[in-house]
């Protein structure tokens, strides 16, 4: 056995605590970091069966990944995994311009000295499936073509205009595309299958995850075809979904752990950058069922920062003296998103999703939370940075709704250190969200 299964880099924070909730709930030992640690930020994490770094790709542009991408892939190639993966989102949303797989896998397959790079993006788990190339996602249980997805085809960022994941991802990458498909999975003669989509060395060879058996088959393809050095892969946490079955098998991975509810706070503090219709129907829940709110102008927080903060927190103080829970939102759905205002600015999303951070971390700080959510997913990367958080362990999984654990943050500053943070991307969670994470307990749905 390896002494480290798996590391990982995260394209963003919400989906970095995917991965770690994929595999802490099967018993692998997980810390998250969200920069390469010092050595004595490690050693307060212990040893560990899986060690990622969140980062804030999925946000940024090519030459960003060149500069900041490489050194961090360079760290945990230097870690000696058995398999290095590159999480993306399971929508596989992404763009030439900005939070390019193409780009990732370019620069990860240069660091391993790896010809051909799997990528796997099905996930059943969280309801996402790809049939032949081809992506399909579910919304409000219903599942679409990626491109007819209510949500992700008009995604205000990069939105997905095409579902045959080759052609969309040929876009960001000249590497050659091979697919081992769905009938190759299910054919009595697999290995012929997948040597006939390795014949002639493709730079990327996407496998299809369709349902339990085709991920089952995609986690021993993985395993089996590991280097002794490591191995390079991308996807979305389907990779590690494929891995847990074979890790079972040959007894790597318990298969299973044990999570005590936290029980409920009196209060908690929420702040949310996410246009999509998922979130506006949580936000309007935690609304009607007690939760205080604070609708806040995006252009007032980034053209005068400094007074739109100290007018949120005000706000945001105010409702927790009084006892109550507080929720602090840039926008109710995709109809009042400032997105073409917020691009014109210089950084104008990042600055947003700071000015978010910087207000939860006085409000966590003057009122003694325990307890708090960052909602959106490219939010989430950029504002939990403001709480001087520098690692996450899981400390509750909701497997209603995977992808959006509770988690135990560790810092240098007493005010963070053990502050119980679910960072929730812009799809994930049902209506009762909120209201789940303040009560620590799973979600009704």
């Amino acid at each position: 056995m390896p002494d480290l299964l798996l590391s990982f880099y995260g394209d963003d924070l919400t989906g970095s605590t995917d991965v770690m909730e994929a595999l802490a709930s099967s018993g692998v030992s997980t810390a998250l970091f969200l920069d390469i640690p010092t050595l004595e930020q490690r050693a307060r994490l212990g040893p560990r069966a899986a060690i990622g770094i969140a980062g804030t790709s999925r946000s940024q542009s090519p030459a960003w990944m060149g500069d900041h991408l490489t050194p961090a892939l360079q760290w945990l190639h230097g870690l000696g995994a058995a398999l290095c993966h590159y999480k993306v989102c399971s929508t596989f949303d992404s763009a030439p311009t900005i939070g390019s797989i193409g780009r990732a896998i370019d620069i990860g397959a240069a660091i391993f000295g790896q010809a051909t790079v799997p990528v796997v993006v099905g996930a059943p788990q969280l309801k996402r499936y790809t049939a032949f190339g081809t992506l399909f996602a579910a919304y409000r249980g219903e599942t679409f073509r990626i491109d007819r997805h209510p949500v992700m085809s008009r995604h205000p960022v990069t939105p997905m205009h095409e579902a045959d994941l080759r052609r969309h991802l040929a876009q960001q990458t000249e590497r050659r595309i091979g697919l081992l498909d769905l009938a190759a999975l299910q054919a009595r003669d697999r290995d012929s299958g997948l040597a006939a989509a390795l014949a002639g060395e493709p730079g990327v060879l996407m496998i299809d995850v369709a349902d339990a058996a085709s991920q089952r088959a995609a986690g021993e393809i993985l395993w089996r075809g590991r280097e002794p050095g490591g191995s390079f892969v991308v996807g979305s946490s389907g990779i590690e979904y494929a891995l847990l079955p074979t890790w079972r098998d040959r007894g790597l991975a318990p298969g299973h752990a044990e999570f005590s509810a936290p029980g409920a706070v009196d209060r908690l503090a929420v702040v949310s950058g996410s246009c999509s219709p998922t979130t506006e129907r949580q936000v309007r829940y935690a609304l009607d069922h007690g939760f205080a709110g604070v609708s806040l102008d995006v252009r007032h927080m980034i053209l005068s920062p400094e007074q739109a903060l100290a007018d949120a927190v005000a706000k945001g103080s105010q409702a927790l003296s009084d006892g109550r829970s507080v929720i602090l939102y840039t926008a109710l759905g995709p109809e009042t998103d400032l997105g073409g205002a917020i691009d014109a600015l210089p950084e104008g999303r990042h600055a947003l999703a700071r000015g978010l951070g910087r207000i939860l971390s006085a409000l966590v700080e003057r009122h003694g939370l325990s307890r708090a959510v960052v909602a959106g997913g490219d939010t989430s990367s950029h504002a939990l940075r403001e709480l001087d958080v520098f690692a996450l362990t899981t400390r509750l999984p909701l497997p209603q709704t995977p992808g959006s654990p509770l988690c135990t943050a560790f810092s240098d500053r007493g005010a963070f250190d053990g502050l119980e943070v679910a960072l929730k991307g812009g799809q994930v969670g049902y209506d009762d969200y909120f209201e789940a994470i303040r009560l620590g307990q799973a979600q009704a749905g």
